[in-house]
């Protein structure tokens, strides 16, 4: 086989890789997500992926689905097999000890535990190792394990509905509905594909969200509500469902923290200036396991979110619809020259219903 042959099929295995990592989105976290194929006389004998926490990797997975007999086989892995114990045995050591040939990397672990720890590993033993192949992709599938890992701070994703002139809402703050029911639907989907969403108490106030998963498959996210002075009425439809935490400041009434917890939400004090509120509270979703955060909130948070550079991607459902002097959702956000504009790169724009829906990367966003 040429270097050339071996190059596209290197990626081909690893595309399978990386779409069955993507079977563990909105379960595997705060893990990676993880695919392997394993293949031998240019044969897939295995496959597996990381399906929750605790359970096992994907490699192991793998070997399981081979019937444990893997010697002399590629193993094509979209993530550096990890050599440290943990809720589970490691997968380097592992694979030595079932005899495979070649592994294959789609990236190193950002994981300091692990860090090419994984790949020397299985060099030392004899293993030959190919790395880096579809890398970028590779990368993109675990973005947000990787912020958290090397920024201290989940994946933060942007979702806006507006009209076409980019307003949120009419001057009364009459914002039900603007985009249409695909849309909707589609951000039930995106809540599902994430750990956590965000919001502030003026969109609690003003729409009385649940911001559960409904018309999708899948469970829905850690809810966090940012609500410095705890206004949230406590009959809010908020509390109807598990997984809420609520960040006040620390001179919140101690009466209302009681009775907020008293509905089984989670109260967190800020302990941070106000410029540094923000960090705070995305170093403190870090510390829970949360890779990927989706903002849905009204102008003052996203224009602060930007601001301070805390959001790496954006999505915007765009209905055609002009509404003129309303609230437009950077509406708190101001530069001081055009040089200072937030640019959106990789865009990929579709049509969601009557809607358009444009996703993209922002420039504040740190090189992954």
């Amino acid at each position: 086989m040429t270097s050339h042959d071996q190059k596209l099929q290197d990626e081909n295995y690893m595309r399978m890789a990386l779409s069955l990592a993507f079977n563990g989105t909105g379960s595997v976290s705060p893990n990676p997500r993880v695919g392997c194929v394993i293949v031998r006389d240019s044969k897939i004998i295995g496959t597996g992926w990381h399906k929750c926490c605790g359970e096992p990797h994907a490699e192991v997975e793998a070997v399981r689905n081979a019937g444990e007999d893997v010697k002399g086989s590629t193993v094509y892995v979209n993530l550096e097999p990890c050599c440290h114990h943990g809720r589970t045995p490691p997968c380097a050591p592992m694979l030595i000890e079932k005899g495979v040939s070649r592994v294959v990397i789609g990236m190193t672990d950002p994981n300091p535990l692990v860090d090419c720890r994984g790949e020397s590993m299985l060099r030392d033993a004899g293993v030959e190792v190919t790395s880096g192949v579809l890398g970028k992709e590779s990368k993109w599938m675990n973005r947000g394990f990787i912020r958290r890992m090397r920024n201290g701070r989940p994946w933060i994703t942007i979702k806006t509905a507006s009209s076409i002139d980019g307003n949120i809402a009419l001057k009364d703050g009459s914002s039900k509905w603007i985009t249409g029911e695909s849309s909707r639907q589609k951000v039930h989907i995106m809540r599902a594909e994430n750990d956590a969403l965000l919001s502030g108490v003026g969109t609690v106030i003003a729409d009385d969200p649940t911001f559960t998963v409904r018309d999708a498959e899948g469970k829905s996210p850690k809810r966090v509500i940012l609500d410095r002075r705890l206004r949230t009425p406590l009959s809010a439809a908020i509390f109807n469902e598990k997984n809420l935490i609520f960040f006040t400041s620390a001179d919140a009434s101690v009466d209302k923290i009681n009775s907020i917890r008293e509905l089984g939400a989670e109260v967190l004090t800020i302990d941070a200036p106000e410029c540094s509120e923000l960090e705070f509270v995305m170093a403190k979703l870090c510390e829970i396991g949360v890779n990927y955060l989706m903002v849905e909130c009204g102008a003052r948070l996203t224009s602060s979110l930007l601001r301070y550079g805390l959001a790496d991607e954006i999505s915007i459902f765009m209905a055609p619809k002009i509404l003129g002097a309303g609230i437009h959702f950077t509406e708190y956000l101001e530069l001081d020259s055009l040089d200072e504009a937030i640019s959106i790169k990789d865009i990929n724009t579709s049509a969601c219903g009557d809607d358009i829906w444009i996703r993209g990367v922002l420039s504040c966003s740190p090189d992954l």
